[in-house]
This record gives C-alpha cells, sequence and structure tokens, in this order.
C-alpha cells in the first residue's frame, strides 16, 4: 500500500459583520491610521461585538462553511481539533461545544493551545492522526475572539487583534500531497514577555487582579517582534533546506499576520518574490489561531494542484515553527 500522507482537502472562514478601523481605534487611545498601518500593516480588524457569543460561535460559523462548500456529512468527521487561545470557558472544552452543535456526533475533540501557533501546531497533530491510518477526516478549527482579553486602553495592543475563525478538513492522499515535513520549536523564555497575568492557577480571579487590569494580554512588543523576526524566518528557512527547496520551488508562504514587517523579513530570508507572499492583515489585523486558515480560505482559488505551500507561525510561550505542505485539489 503507498504511503499515507495527510492532505487538506476543504477549508472554510468566518470573520464578524464589525468592522474596527485605525480612524476608529483613533477615537479610543492615543494613534491614527498612518502609525499603526506604517508598523504593523494593519488597516482594520473584525470584532464579534456580540456579547452572548462566544469563540465557539466563530468556529462553529467556519466549520459550517467548510460543511456547506465540501457538501460534506458531519456524522463521518472523527475528530475535531479546537486551535484557540480564547475558549468559552475554562474547562469546558470549547472543541466539544463546536462538535455537537455541527453535527459531529461521531467525533471525539479537544482544545489545543499554543497562542498564536495553536493552528500550526493542530496541523501537525491533525497529519499524525491521518497517518496512523485510523482516522479519515479530521477537521482543525483555529478561532479567537481577541477582543474578550484586549485592553481597549492599551495601544501597543488593541491596535494588532481582531477575532475571526477559519477551518480545514484534513484526509488521507495516496499521491504524495498534504503534509510533508514540519520544524516546530518552544523556549518557555517568552513566559516574561507576551502574557496574561491573571485567571490561571498562580494568580486566580479576585477583585484585585480584575481592578488592575490583569486579565487582559500584555506584551513587550520589542522583545516579541526581535524573537518573531528571527525565529520565524529560521524556522522556514530550515523547511527549505531540509527539502532542498529554493525561493523558486516556493509557491506560496502562508505566514501568522502578526505585522506585516515580520512577515516581509519571514520572505526575504526565503528568498521568495513578494507575489508569493499571501496577505490579509490589513483587513483583519491578528486573529491569532485563525490567521492562517483566514489565508487558506481568501486565496483557496488560487492555490493549484500540486503547489509548494511553506506555513510559519509564532506566538505567546514562545511556540513558532514551520511546515511544508503541497496542496491537494484545484478550486
Amino acid at each position: 500500500m503507498s504511503k499515507i500522507t495527510a492532505a487538506i482537502t476543504a477549508v472554510g472562514a468566518y470573520v464578524p459583520d464589525y468592522v474596527l478601523t485605525n480612524d476608529i481605534l483613533a477615537t479610543m487611545v492615543e494613534t491614527n491610521d498612518e502609525w499603526i498601518t506604517s508598523r504593523t500593516g494593519i488597516k482594520e480588524r473584525r470584532i464579534l461585538k456580540d456579547k452572548d457569543k462566544g469563540t465557539s460561535f466563530l468556529g462553529i460559523k467556519a466549520a459550517e462553511d467548510l460543511i456547506a462548500k465540501k457538501n460534506l456529512d458531519p456524522k463521518e468527521i472523527d475528530m475535531v481539533i479546537f486551535a484557540t487561545a480564547t475558549p468559552d470557558l475554562p474547562v469546558a472544552a470549547t472543541a466539544a461545544y463546536t462538535a455537537s452543535k455541527i453535527g459531529a456526533v461521531n467525533a471525539f475533540s479537544y482544545d489545543l493551545q499554543a497562542a498564536c501557533s495553536s493552528f500550526l501546531y493542530g496541523m501537525s497533530t491533525a497529519a499524525s492522526h491521518i497517518e496512523s491510518g485510523r482516522y479519515k477526516k479530521v477537521l482543525v478549527i483555529g478561532a479567537d475572539k481577541m477582543s474578550s482579553i484586549i485592553d481597549y486602553t492599551d495601544r501597543t495592543t488593541c491596535i494588532i487583534f481582531g477575532d475571526g475563525g477559519g477551518a480545514a478538513l484534513f484526509e488521507p492522499n495516496y499521491e504524495g500531497l498534504g503534509l510533508q515535513d514540519e520544524y516546530l520549536r518552544t523556549d518557555g523564555i517568552g513566559r516574561e514577555f507576551l502574557k496574561i497575568e491573571a485567571g490561571g492557577s498562580i494568580l486566580p480571579p479576585s477583585e484585585e487582579t480584575v481592578a488592575k487590569r490583569q486579565h487582559f494580554v500584555q506584551q513587550d512588543g520589542k522583545t516579541v517582534f526581535k524573537y518573531a523576526v528571527s525565529n520565524m524566518a529560521d524556522a522556514s528557512s530550515k523547511i527549505m533546506e531540509r527539502n532542498s527547496l529554493t525561493g523558486q520551488d516556493v509557491n506560496w508562504l502562508i505566514a501568522h499576520q502578526a505585522n506585516k514587517r515580520i512577515i516581509d523579513a519571514t520572505a526575504k530570508r526565503m528568498e521568495l518574490d513578494e507575489s508569493k507572499v499571501l496577505m490579509n492583515i490589513q483587513r483583519y489585523g491578528n486573529t491569532t489561531s485563525a490567521t492562517l486558515p483566514l489565508l487558506l480560505h481568501d486565496y483557496e482559488k488560487q492555490l493549484k494542484k500540486g503547489d509548494n505551500i511553506v506555513f510559519a507561525s509564532f506566538g505567546g510561550g514562545f511556540t513558532w515553527g514551520s511546515i511544508y505542505l503541497k496542496w491537494a485539489y484545484n478550486s
């Protein structure tokens, strides 16, 4: 029997209707459109305004989009991996609720948290399950309601993040397409530079932690930027070297959308023409776990069977890495 590889066979996505532009942000904190655009490449981001809806809503919508496009019976889904940094609840898995709501009644499901690298790690996990031969359809959802953990009086973070969800279906492939290689890494030093201080087992919620605004994302922007530039570029370069790929061989770079300068630095290190760099950061900002599947969804029609794609991401922890994948279908 031919070797089993794990290929993406369908994608879906969802973003909320409300658009938070740089000009609107300028009425909330001391900033302006030129300052934000020049430093991040972001022009606007989507925000889920309904307080009664959480990250699961974004993931369910993205999964339903995929299911409808693929004409997939959700009962055939074996597993649901929900990549997120903003689960609905601290204990009850968002994946379990999502799987039930989309009708994936035969799937087992779990959450995966690696900050902005969550979807990348989810791809690796899904591929391992598929390659084992025990599972045929694994749905990976990446979604985050970042607006729920952002302090909109802190201009170092509120200009960056948005809300959104994306999904990809992984299935066995016998043509040598799908996931080819991965280079994934972590470094616990990142805990000091990108975090939410309160709400965990070290510092449980209290009146004091709420008053001190310790339940919002905090980051040392300069340090995070430095680590992100070097590590994301390094991982992408290593995956190319390991697979004897040049910039000419790579058809597309699908990089985490945190900052345009980080994406540009990664592409430069890969010696990749800018026409091969897929980008939607200007429309959505950093949607954390959703950035990679949102790119797949937005550019799906441009992806051709056999295309060489390099995925790259960097997130809190620190977590980072790169995946080399051959695209498996023509849209």
